[in-house]
């Protein structure tokens, strides 16, 4: 076919240099702000790093060929400051911008300007953001293209009142979600009426605080559900594929916590429905780039719904990257500078298993409370089927300003049982001294029974905290 002629010869070519955008700033901080200098640098694209006077010594400024201040700590004062932004991207001749992920990686007002600045967005274009990033004005456009949503508000609900009858309807439990929202911010549950109003408030002043957009939207709460998504890539060419799935059950306050590729609970034949489904809502969205599609897959395990769709790079895109061999931010980059896919979907091959835990300064004891802190000592763990993603260094200072990610342990092997005595010996391994991570809860939680047997749901965590902390007084004994 064209399809795999095309795929054929762009895999066995290097692309050309003049092909390829020729300097991108790096709209963001931290690992992944590394991550993307890497591929970047791979390509043969020249890379501008920006930092925020708190991300002086950061080590991404470190290792830059080029940085620019963009000012004071504060993220709405830096990271989150569009104009500084865009003011350092033609200070310095960039013809890209690739913003990672989180602050402005998914504002369509920033793509837009991008655009009419002659700088090229790396990722979707604003439309597109707009349409897949309202959570109420995507489960819309997902109904029209055949995808399935799960019961709730046709659009946003304009106030409570409105929810309450809308809730009515659907009947409780609901959430009330943000419809700019993503992180978990934004959410609150109501299990009865009298619960709405003040839900209503603070999921409001939730998303206003941290989107700078307060709409809301409803649905009914799926109980006991997993939290499966998939890795889609689009180009402009009209070519739409799917890299598999991500189980991404195990979390607290709807927050991450480990993600696995290929998610265990899939039949073959489900997994090709949820993936086809994928590749509609990307289609239906006119989407670019990398990004993923959202799914919550009931308790039966055979009826899944749309959730969401992140226009963005994944904080768990590594996963995929292990089981596919596919570099999503070098597709990325491929994308942004106009060339097509080079590989069709026949050529996407699952192979083994990969696990991320996320390891954050966060103190599991006290409710998770942020532990930021300067950094005596670390160790990270080596050996094959191993990778680490982290900013840190012995010395350097986790900041108080931004996101709690310390570092993010990936492991490979050929069968899931594997992958988890991989990481189990490599969280044995990883040191980090001078203040608190969820290293030790999560070293606990590979050994709980209901995990091996990977019968985890989004209630789990929350379900088994106290034992899983119980247990993690008692590490030692394990690691022993």
């Amino acid at each position: 076919s064209e399809g795999k002629r095309r795929a054929g010869f762009l895999r066995g070519a290097s692309v050309p240099l003049s092909a390829m955008l020729k300097r991108v700033l790096i709209a963001n901080r931290g690992e992944i702000a590394l991550r993307v200098r890497r591929a970047c640098r791979e390509a043969g694209i020249e890379t501008v790093s920006v930092y925020s006077q708190a991300d002086a010594e950061a080590l991404h400024v470190q290792l830059a060929t080029r940085s620019v201040c963009i000012g004071p700590p504060r993220a709405a004062d830096s990271y989150l400051n569009s104009q500084a932004l865009l003011s350092a991207a033609i200070a310095t001749g960039c013809d890209g911008l690739h913003p990672g992920y989180g602050f402005l990686s998914e504002n369509p007002e920033f793509a837009d300007a991008c655009a009419e600045n002659g700088i090229t967005f790396i990722g979707p274009s604003g439309d597109a953001i707009r349409k897949a990033g309202s959570k109420s004005a995507a489960r819309d456009l997902m109904r029209a293209a055949g995808v399935p949503v799960t019961p709730g508000s046709d659009g946003p609900v304009s106030s409570v009142e409105d929810a309450l009858a809308v809730a009515e309807t659907v009947g409780y439990p609901v959430l009330l979600k943000a419809s700019a929202g993503g992180g978990g911010r934004g959410i609150r549950r109501c299990d009865s009426s009298k619960d709405l109003p003040d839900a209503y408030a603070a999921a409001k002043a939730e998303a206003n605080a941290c989107f700078g957009n307060d709409e809301m939207y409803l649905e009914k709460l799926v109980l006991e559900p997993r939290h499966i998504e998939f890795q889609i890539l689009a180009d402009r060419q009209g070519h739409v594929i799917h890299l598999g799935d991500r189980d991404c059950s195990i979390q607290r306050r709807n927050q991450k916590l480990i993600e696995e590729a290929p998610a265990r609970c899939l039949t073959p034949e489900l997994r090709e429905e949820m993936g086809r489904a994928a590749v509609k809502a990307a289609q239906a969205v006119h989407y670019e780039g990398a990004g993923t599609v959202e799914f919550l897959l009931d308790s039966d395990g055979q009826h899944f719904y749309f959730m969401e769709m992140n226009t963005r790079i994944q904080v768990e895109h590594g996963v995929t990257e292990m089981i596919t061999g596919v570099d999503l931010v070098r597709q990325q980059l491929r994308i942004a500078s106009g060339l097509p896919l080079d590989l069709t979907q026949e050529d996407v091959t699952l192979t083994g298993h990969a696990i991320e835990c996320r390891i954050n300064a966060e103190d599991p004891t006290a409710n998770f409370r942020p532990c930021p802190g300067k950094v005596e000592f670390l160790h990270f763990p080596g050996g094959p089927g191993v990778r680490v993603d982290s900013a840190l260094y012995n010395g350097c200072t986790l900041s108080p300003y931004y996101d709690s990610l310390a570092a993010k342990v990936m492991v490979h092997a050929p069968t899931r049982l594997e992958a988890i005595r991989r990481m189990r010996r490599c969280l044995e391994e990883f040191t980090l001294e001078g203040f608190p991570t969820n290293a030790e809860l999560s070293y606990e939680l590979l050994f709980h029974p209901t995990f091996v047997r990977g019968g985890c749901t989004t209630a789990f965590l929350d379900r088994s905290l106290p034992e899983l902390l119980e247990f993690s007084r008692r590490v030692d004994d394990h690691k022993g």
